[in-house]
């Protein structure tokens, strides 16, 4: 494959995890997305899609560009790892949102027999308890960890109760999830990750294992024995699967819509009157947390590679080439948003590209658009304003996820 060359390149633009790109990816990635929409970064050894159309296609094209993660280019890193950490890959390796077709297909026909628009909007009254029991506490705070007392608990509860996890067990899990997410999303500040990760898997495995056993003796209404009684033509789900992909559901779950609602009150505190409309009119729930999705969503971008030559914006890829897809890049390109800097919770269209697009769209997005939509609606009618006190936000060293360290807050009532 040969390189393009840029003449007069600033040389940060090659670097993934600077300050810039961690701190203020949105004016890091508009300046890539201003030098080339699809640009070789030498560093990272692969192609930074940044362009909307350029990234809406290169989700929509997975018959040439692979999401496996456990073969091509990828597997090659992860081959020395995965031989000393076996359990932990060996179950990843069995989660259906990193395997292409037909593996990919067989398991989401399965899981989506499970986990339907259905099965998450009978929630909404248990969210709808839970955001109101979270926000009681908060009243007349002099100041919030945020994080603590609402960011991590509602997801955790949420996805816990649906999935027939024990009340008692909930930290434990917050515990494994956060020790997987460092190896999911790479945090490059945690040397020790892969360690931790192998614990966490083989923790929440030997967790989930008798609860799976007692699901198929006396089957619930949670999502694990929705699992167990998914059948599709005689095929089901192994135990295994089963392991592998609650866990998913456990970290994505919990994970992802923690960073979204966190990720959601910087966005309104940079636009109050945002927060104004969504008081004055709790309607407008459902379009905010589609636009905060787009605005500053919590998955900043996914990995592909070419398992076929193809052409992107006029730049050749070559078998085998790593792409990143960068969701925050394309849903603030204004050639797929009329005023993208701005965050306007009544956005139509809003074709944001934060779940994916294509056969990858995440499977998970009805259910953190269920807790966004209530968490922003139940806040604003519960606060007129507030006041969060970084002076400078700072967030996780990861190339693919949009985390803050912390977040405090004041919530006033007047």
């Amino acid at each position: 494959m040969s390189e393009t060359v840029l003449p007069d390149n600033p040389p940060d633009l090659d670097d993934l995890l600077s300050p810039e790109a961690i701190d203020r990816p949105f004016q890091y990635y508009r300046r890539l997305r201003e030098t080339r929409s699809v640009y070789w970064n030498k560093r990272w050894n692969g192609w930074i899609v940044t362009g909307y159309p350029e990234v809406v296609e290169g989700f929509r094209n997975h018959t040439k560009l692979s999401s496996d993660r456990f073969s091509g280019p990828f597997g090659e890193d992860l081959s020395e790892a995965s031989s000393q950490y076996q359990q932990l890959f060996r179950l990843l390796s069995q989660i259906f949102v990193w395997k292409d077709p037909p593996y990919h297909t067989r398991m989401r026909k399965l899981v989506n027999k499970a986990f339907t628009p259905r099965s998450v909007e009978v929630l909404r009254p248990r969210i709808q308890e839970l955001v109101s029991s979270l926000i009681e506490p908060m009243r007349g705070q002099r100041e919030v960890d945020f994080f603590a007392r609402f960011a991590f608990t509602l997801p955790v509860v949420v996805i816990a109760e649906y999935l027939g996890v024990p009340a008692e067990a909930r930290e434990s899990v917050r515990k494994w999830s956060e020790d997987l997410g460092a190896v999911i999303f790479v945090r490059g500040n945690d040397t020790d990750r892969m360690r931790k990760g192998e614990q966490a898997m083989h923790d929440l495995a030997e967790f989930l294992k008798p609860v799976i056993a007692e699901r198929r003796r006396d089957p619930r209404e949670d999502l694990i024995s929705g699992m167990l009684q998914a059948a599709d033509g005689g095929d089901a789900f192994t135990d295994d699967e089963v392991v592998a992909n609650a866990i998913l559901m456990v970290f994505a779950g919990h994970e992802t819509t923690m960073n979204l609602l966190a990720n959601g009150m910087v966005a309104f505190d940079q636009f109050p009157d945002q927060w104004a409309r969504l008081r004055a009119d709790p309607t407008l729930a459902r379009s905010a947390a589609d636009e905060v999705l787009r605005f500053d969503g919590p998955i900043r971008a996914q990995a592909r590679w070419a398992k076929e030559p193809l052409e992107l914006a006029g730049q050749r890829i070559e078998a085998g080439d790593r792409v990143l897809l960068v969701q925050h890049a394309a849903n603030r390109d204004p050639a797929g948003f009329t005023d993208p800097e701005r965050l306007d919770i009544a956005r139509r269209p809003n074709k944001h590209t934060a779940f994916g697009q294509g056969i990858h769209t995440c499977l998970g997005a009805p259910l953190a658009r269920l807790e966004a939509e209530e968490a922003f609606r139940g806040l604003s009618q519960a606060f007129p304003r507030y006041t969060i006190h970084e002076q400078e936000l700072r967030y996780a060293p990861t190339v693919v996820s949009r985390s803050l360290t912390q977040l405090h807050v004041t919530f006033h009532e007047s």
